[in-house]
């Protein structure tokens, strides 16, 4: 303890991943304390903007036209690659909760435009429009709250939220930014985290002759709407043309729906027991996307290695 003139000031080395309970005394009486969650993945290179690399083009848009989920508002954003010139029809990949992983800016975030700028210019993925979706928010709500609809549109099983983007947003997408988006589901790949994984594996599930791919982290294979069946489907059902790249944490959240880490190993169990086309990356991060984001470079490479430009 360093003593700087009434201001006393403790610099400790913590491990990463843990997380650290504090008390503050003062003459003998306790004055405060908490916990902190310290965890700390550095983005790589890749996630991280280089001068010599061309820049796609960013544009948000705003969708309140829904018939699938009626009533709703949300935004998304459409990156269009700086590669892409209409000669051959463009890979697809969709991102839930999007605006966020979109912002190459944000602390918190996967940077994935900055991602796909630099592994399309490397030729390590193809020609690739990314679409970055939020979930939707209810009519009643105040622009700023979280969106309401999202456990429903994320948790739940059935094809809703895949109809919702290859009937509505999708055709928007190609028509708005004038491109073609390819039809091969080996060049449609789905992306999400905690329910968005959910959500992006449902999406595959019951579409996957327009999405083969999936992109997740921190899967919520547990039962909040009913995707703690997945293991057992997966086992129970004839193979899916489904390659997927998945990552979770050790100490990943535990509360009365579950617990994602057991729930991602019986997934990852029922993948290898099913010979998928499968990889899961394991870490001792918490829920959340800050090991993902430290770790999308690799995952999307190998998740497109197979199709790479």
């Amino acid at each position: 303890m360093t003593d700087l003139g009434g201001f006393q000031a403790l610099a400790k080395t913590l491990p990463n991943c843990q997380w650290f309970d504090y008390e503050l005394r003062a003459d003998g009486k306790k004055i405060g304390g908490g916990n902190l969650k310290i965890e700390y993945y550095d983005y790589t290179p890749d996630s991280l903007e280089k001068p010599d690399v061309p820049k796609g083009t960013v544009t948000q848009h705003e969708w309140k036209d829904s018939k699938i989920f009626p009533g709703t508002s949300r935004e998304y954003v459409v990156y269009v690659p700086a590669q892409y010139d209409g000669t051959k029809p463009a890979a697809l990949m969709v991102f839930q909760d999007g605006l966020r992983h979109a912002d190459p800016n944000t602390s918190n975030g996967l940077h994935a435009t900055t991602v796909l700028d630099n592994l399309i210019a490397a030729g390590d993925i193809p020609v690739t429009v990314g679409v970055f979706i939020n979930p939707g928010r209810n009519a009643n709500q105040k622009p700023d709250a979280k969106p309401g609809n999202r456990s429903f549109e994320y948790d739940s099983l059935g094809d809703a939220y895949v109809r919702f983007l290859l009937e509505e947003i999708i055709p928007a997408v190609e028509k708005e930014h004038d491109v073609k988006l390819s039809d091969d589901p080996k060049l449609r790949a789905i992306s999400g985290g905690s329910s968005g994984c959910a959500c992006a594996w449902t999406a595959a599930w019951e579409r996957p002759d327009q999405f083969g791919k999936v992109l997740g982290w921190v899967g919520t294979f547990t039962n909040i709407r009913g995707a703690n069946i997945y293991p057992s489907l997966v086992r129970k059902t004839e193979r899916k043309p489904i390659r997927a790249a998945l990552l979770d944490g050790h100490n990943d959240v535990v509360n009365q729906f579950g617990s994602w880490p057991l729930a991602n190993q019986q997934m990852e169990a029922a993948l290898k027991f099913s010979n998928y086309d499968y990889r899961y990356w394991w870490g001792d991060g918490f829920h959340g996307s800050t090991y993902a984001a430290a770790m999308l470079p690799e995952m999307m490479r190998w998740l497109w290695s197979d199709v790479k430009g």
